[in-house]
């Protein structure tokens, strides 16, 4: 940016003077492109981490028709309640999720907080189980596919994301549930084939944390958000309820962690005698992500006009033998 500043300085100091002999077309062109690349790879960065739960309203983002179960929330994908009006009796609100959005800015800052500490649990999680393939482990599929579901109920605590009425917030908490069933038994089975150790007790602990967590979910998702019409302002009452639900769901991804880190202990460093020899689960890390060998072409390159650069011309090699001078010719 600073390159670019001096040239246009220069630009501009030249054309008040009335001449423009001393400017460098080529190197004001590259200082203009390095503005450019960086827009736009800021501009790249900012639209692909942007996201639909990010939008404070409905009509920032339209859905697209085609979008496949893979792309779409397995717990929203389901439901079909969304054209149910839950406050009959309450005008300008229909579902839960704007009944959030209508809360006391006090209690949404009390939301935020309880969020931020979610989102700190959520990065330990990436640390330990997103670093994993998922490939031949259902281990860590089942331990994803748990986060993601919680990830879209503390947005809808915040009126955001794919949830809408409590209807969806508790087909979300049973499909945790089922999700947690399907984990239990599995890491079970590991810990059968684990021989009696701190590691086989603390990974059976940790499962009953899981059942625990998975319970509170349940009984915190079927809490709805009471709304009173009080001389024409909206009261909306739910703070206990969310963030009790904020805190099973961190609570319950602290849980599913170390699960996830005892099971890798007792399948790959304690074995017992005579059990079978295939493992129930592959732990096998992550590739990193594949980056091009060459870089790629930009398509304003193609089309840009060639310039031909200023280069050092060469001497002729008899202009070069020209400059030595013989013993003879210095007598």
């Amino acid at each position: 940016m600073s390159k670019f500043a001096v040239r246009v300085d220069a630009a501009v100091s030249a054309l008040g003077s009335g001449g423009s002999a001393g400017l460098d077309e080529n190197d004001f062109i590259d200082a203009s492109r390095l503005v450019y690349d960086g827009v736009r790879e800021i501009r790249r960065a900012v639209l692909m981490n942007r996201t639909s739960d990010d939008l404070d309203t409905d009509t920032e983002f339209e859905p697209v028709e085609d979008m496949t179960m893979e792309t779409r929330s397995r717990s929203s994908a389901h439901t079909g309640e969304h054209g149910v009006d839950e406050y009959p009796d309450i005008s300008g609100i229909t579902n839960a999720r704007e009944a959030m959005r209508k809360m006391t800015e006090e209690d949404k800052r009390k939301i935020l907080q309880q969020v931020e500490l979610f989102r700190r649990e959520k990065m330990t999680f990436d640390n330990e189980v997103a670093k994993w393939d998922d490939a031949g482990n259902d281990i860590i599929m089942l331990a994803k596919h748990m986060c993601m579901i919680m990830l879209e109920m503390t947005d809808f605590t915040r009126g955001r994301g794919p949830l809408k009425t409590t209807m969806d917030v508790i087909n979300a908490a049973k499909k945790i549930s089922e999700a947690g069933t399907k984990l239990d038994k599995l890491t079970r089975e590991i810990a059968e084939q684990c021989p009696e150790s701190s590691t086989k007790q603390d990974l059976l602990a940790y499962l009953q944390r899981i059942a625990l967590y998975c319970h509170q979910i349940q009984i915190t998702s079927k809490v709805k958000a009471d709304v009173q019409n009080i001389s024409g302002e909206l009261i909306v009452s739910g703070l206990d309820s969310a963030t009790s639900l904020i805190q099973a769901a961190k609570n319950l991804m602290n849980a599913v962690v170390l699960t996830v880190k005892a099971s890798y202990v007792a399948s790959t460093k304690y074995t017992r005698q005579g059990t079978i020899a295939s493992p129930i689960v592959v732990w096998r890390m992550k590739a990193p992500e594949k980056k091009p060998l060459i870089r790629p072409e930009k398509p304003e390159e193609v089309r840009a006009k060639v310039r031909r650069g200023s280069q050092k011309k060469q001497p002729s090699p008899i202009h070069a033998l020209a400059e030595f001078q013989s013993p003879a010719d210095n007598v």
